[in-house]
């Protein structure tokens, strides 16, 4: 069942001539995971912010359109009751930290503050939350004193811990090393897997091809491809169009146009392109691959 449902949106922001959402139309399922991609100026940020609530309730422009979520229209509710259903974790951590608290613990519990959740709730939840993202040892900590990777971590706890229905985010792990990006990604799989729906706008194609259903490719403000990540990733419409490739893809490509890819499908994960690389070198009796 669809808890989000954009039909035929198109949003423009105040003094701009070009719209940044051109007719989108986007249902996603309850537990579903999606990942956005596209270039810089592709409207992901911008279809974050619509399905958050601040567009149009913070950010103004004009909006056509309709932008539902859990059955509530954002043209007919508040901000503040569209964040209950909706969780939203920005690309700069340092802009989601309140500054009203003094150690990670007290920031996590802001939220909860705010909506009126029970102390011993509250505990309990923001204890849950920082086991969740490894974050246990910051709780003591100055929010500021922080690394940014250790602040993403906070912020997406932040959200984590409110139990949103759906869970936005824009490039959490950008800074981030590759352990950190394998631990959070695990961590939102595994929200998605407890039925919290998931949509995630990253770069790091490899990742996403790993732990994601579904990937949605925008350009300009418009749906480029929708499908699963074996579709999406290996298209060729990606390349035409500029978009950054799966090493895994791309690899993969090379060897076919060389004659040396034996499978009918490309990779886009690490596993698919060991399978694969697998079949055309030569086994250890020496009589090649099968």
């Amino acid at each position: 069942m669809a808890i989000v449902n954009l039909q035929n949106v198109t949003y423009k922001y105040p003094l701009t001539d070009s719209p940044a959402l051109q007719n989108i139309s986007l249902q996603v399922n309850e537990g579903e995971f999606v990942a956005i991609i596209g270039p810089n100026g592709a409207g992901k940020s911008t279809l974050c912010y619509t399905l958050a609530g601040f567009v149009p309730h913070f950010f103004k422009g004009e909006i056509t359109g309709t932008v539902e979520v859990a059955g509530n229209d954002s043209s007919k509710s508040s901000l503040h009751e569209w964040v209950l259903n909706v969780g939203l974790a920005f690309q700069n951590p340092f802009n989601q930290i309140s500054g009203a608290k003094y150690t990670v613990f007290e920031e996590l519990a802001f939220g909860l503050e705010n909506i009126g959740i029970p102390r011993e709730e509250m505990k309990a939840r923001v204890e849950d939350g920082m086991k969740m993202t490894g974050i246990s040892d910051l709780a003591d900590r100055s929010p500021y004193s922080l690394s940014g990777g250790q602040q993403q971590r906070v912020a997406l706890t932040s959200i984590l811990v409110m139990q949103p229905r759906v869970l936005v985010l824009d490039e959490p792990t950008s800074q981030m090393d590759p352990v950190g990006t394998r631990e959070v990604f695990g961590v939102i799989r595994s929200m998605a897997e407890r039925g919290m729906t998931v949509i995630l706008v990253e770069h790091k194609v490899e990742w996403i091809a790993e732990f994601a259903d579904r990937i949605i490719a925008l350009k300009e403000g418009q749906i480029l491809l929708d499908g699963t990540p074996s579709e999406v990733l290996t298209s060729p419409i990606l390349q035409e169009n500029g978009f950054g490739l799966s090493r895994y893809t791309s690899a993969a490509r090379k060897a076919q146009e060389m004659g040396l890819w034996k499978k009918d499908r490309l990779p886009v994960t690490l596993d698919e392109a060991a399978e694969g690389f697998s079949l055309t070198l030569p086994s250890t009796d020496g009589r090649g691959g099968s």
